[in-house]
């Protein structure tokens, strides 16, 4: 059975720089295309993915991140809730993990998606979610 694939900062960051595991970033949107299951992102994630382009490439490319390239790229964002936030405040509480990166836990539980990542701080989490590894070069 196919699932959904969900985004963290690590992966989006990894398509836009064009670094290690791109090609595969690429190929999940470009298949989100062309299929019913869509590539999900937490909104904290992508406010994540902001500030760090903001820090490296200046507001300027941050803002056009968010007003172009976002906005052109098969990506649903899902909003958190209360409800979601306390899910992702447990994961935290028990995993040394990120807030950013728990509130994707919390997501893609509650989605049944598969996170795509390389980001090794999720090796701590494999039980919680299924992980998607993009590949070291």
């Amino acid at each position: 059975m196919k699932r959904k694939k969900l985004l963290d900062s690590y992966a989006l960051l990894a398509y836009l720089n064009k670094e290690d595991g791109f090609e595969k970033v690429r190929n999940v949107l470009a298949n989100a295309q062309e299929t019913v299951f869509p590539v999900l992102m937490n909104e904290l994630n992508v406010g994540e993915t902001y500030y760090i382009l903001y820090r490296k490439r200046g507001m300027e490319q941050a803002e056009y991140f968010l007003d172009t390239v976002l906005a052109g790229l098969p990506i649903s964002l899902i909003s958190n809730d209360f409800s979601s936030v306390v899910s992702a405040s447990k994961i935290r509480a028990r995993y040394p993990l990120s807030f950013a990166d728990c509130l994707a836990v919390a997501t893609a539980q509650r989605e049944n998606a598969v996170i795509l990542t390389g980001d090794p701080e999720f090796k701590n989490v494999e039980k919680l979610v299924k992980i998607d590894w993009l590949p070291k070069y």
